[in-house]
């Protein structure tokens, strides 16, 4: 009797967990996570490497497919990989963020599985634990439509992944103890596109032909402008949403988010042509480039690097984030248009206040805060806890809905919500230095931005009609950014500083979605736990 239960139970969990549908097609993959040693800019640092490739391995997908990503540490640490703006519908169980999954141990392998559903568009993943991202470990994400379902433009030539990142030539674990020490990163040593230095990555193209560029900011701390010597950029989607159809010169491309672009090879194919990426809000001048040549030339670009916008010029990039819209009359993952959803005719079920800042807490160690509340995780993830119902493993009573004044603090902060409700965001900067924010398992309406201290009544200025749906989304200096979301994702989910620097030292929370019957939830709302996850810390005792 006792074994007909246990494959009745195994039956319901394939069916539900990772079945979804029986058409939806499975996809596998194996990654070996290892150290290499790389010197980009002449000094030889470990690196991590997948597959012995920095970047990549592609995680290439088509929307509904199911993965299933073997990962083998073979680091001489934990180690655990995220997946940045991939939604991971119904499922934070395999998040990939230290709240929600236990480590990966050294010498040991275990399997993501997660389906991208309702999705599609262009995203990376990137270690998520011990500042290992500042070792590489990242790579791109493609998700593709399906065959039913045309994309809003003629079909390119070739897709090109590109991955922009600032790079330290510091080792990942002294600048982790760096920080512990409370000391500030420094300035960056270089800039990197497709793990290269500047000069060393070529793309070669087809004259004539278009290309779909597919551009990530996967560095520590540092925006970043993109840009192509004599070539327009015609944006076409930004994290899974396709935006109305605009020329650029060139791009602002904040930590953590990720573009998509046509550029056609209609210049001359006798010379050759910079791609660049340069600092952007930064008190120093950092570039790296990459050339880009025609039909397999070796040329090697001439003259100087082609100039962005000045360095610090706040007003340029506002401009630029609020002339990019949603493109309302076509589809993505599915075949009805984008506008199809009019989210502003929602009412709004509560707001939130999010205010970053910077303190001295407890060991009077720099330390970064929401809300004057530091993360500080504990042993046992909070998914895990809250599942195995754990006692003080978090507190959801800990930040407040809007900032109140008082002594910051050490804690381990989860904001409740209620799953179907819309709520909005604000993410308040009061600092200096341009913000990025990221919402694991969620796409949200940047609904607006503006220079100053939100109130109530700036509600007047958002966008309710084509705002930018998007994971990851700037704070300018001493400015607020609004985002409207439907809470359709149940789950416990991260939101997050993209700056590694300030998440490292505590700039992050969990949001957890329920509804009311936190105890009884339906496998159509949220994947049950599965048998084969990594338990840790109390979870490990109590299973």
């Amino acid at each position: 009797m006792a074994t007909k239960f246990v494959l009745l139970f195994l039956f319901f969990f394939c069916c539900c967990f990772h079945g979804y549908l029986a058409e939806d097609p499975d996809l596998y993959f194996n990654w070996r996570v290892s150290y290499s040693t790389r010197s980009p800019f002449g000094v030889d640092k470990k690196v991590i490497v997948i597959n012995d490739q920095l970047p990549r391995p592609l995680l290439n997908a088509t929307t509904n497919n199911v993965l299933h990503v073997n990962v083998f540490n073979n680091l001489d640490e934990p180690f655990l990989l995220t997946w940045n703006g991939v939604q991971m519908r119904k499922n934070s169980w395999n998040d990939g963020v230290r709240g929600t999954n236990c480590p990966i141990p050294a010498g040991k392998n275990w399997t993501y599985v997660m389906q991208v559903k309702d999705q599609i568009g262009s995203f990376f993943y990137f270690p998520s634990l011990a500042f290992q991202m500042a070792a590489g470990g990242y790579g791109p994400i493609r998700i593709n439509n399906r065959i039913i379902i045309p994309i809003p433009f003629s079909l390119p030539y070739d897709d090109v992944d590109i991955l922009i990142a600032d790079w330290y030539n510091m080792d990942y674990k002294r600048m982790r103890n760096w920080l512990d020490l409370g000391f500030p990163l420094s300035r960056p040593d270089g800039i990197l596109i497709n793990g290269s230095p500047p000069g060393k990555a070529t793309f070669n193209f087809k004259p004539g032909a278009t290309y779909r560029l597919r551009i990530s900011n996967v560095g520590i701390k540092t925006s970043l402008n993109f840009r192509i010597q004599g070539h327009k950029m015609r944006l076409v989607e930004i994290e899974g949403s396709y935006t109305i159809k605009q020329y650029y010169d060139s791009l602002d491309i904040h930590v953590g988010q990720s573009y998509s672009v046509l550029v056609t090879a209609d210049q001359s194919p006798a010379v050759s042509y910079y791609v660049v990426a340069s600092a952007r809000f930064t008190d120093f001048d950092l570039y790296g480039y990459a050339n880009l040549n025609y039909g397999g030339s070796s040329k090697s670009p001439s003259g100087p690097i082609p100039q962005g916008p000045p360095r610090d010029d706040i007003n340029f990039s506002m401009e630029q984030a609020s002339s990019i819209r949603w493109d309302l009359k076509v589809g993505a993952a599915r075949p009805n248009p984008q506008g199809s959803y009019h989210y502003g005719q929602i009412k709004i079920a509560r707001t939130i206040v999010l205010q970053n800042d910077q303190a001295a807490i407890g060991n009077k160690k720099r330390r970064f805060t929401i809300n004057n509340v530091s993360f500080k995780y504990k042993k046992t993830p909070l998914k895990l806890a809250d599942y195995f119902k754990i006692p003080g493993a978090f507190n959801t009573t800990l930040v407040p809905d809007v900032p109140v004044d008082r002594v910051p603090i050490l804690g381990t902060p989860v904001i409740d919500a209620h799953y179907k409700d819309f709520i909005e965001i604000i993410f308040q900067n009061i600092e200096s230095s341009v913000q990025s924010w990221h919402l694991d398992g969620y796409n949200f309406f940047v609904a607006g931005m503006e220079k100053g201290k939100w109130n109530s009544n700036l509600r007047s200025t958002y966008n309710m009609v084509d705002a930018i749906f998007r994971s990851t989304v700037q704070v300018y200096p001493n400015s607020w950014t609004a985002i409207l979301l439907a809470l359709d994702n149940m789950g416990t989910w991260n939101i997050r500083s993209q700056d590694s620097e300030r998440r490292y030292l505590g700039q992050e929370i969990y949001m957890r979605v329920e509804g009311d019957d936190p105890d009884h939830i339906s496998p159509r709302d949220e994947m049950p736990f599965s048998p084969s996850l990594l338990l840790c810390g109390k979870s490990n005792i109590s299973s």
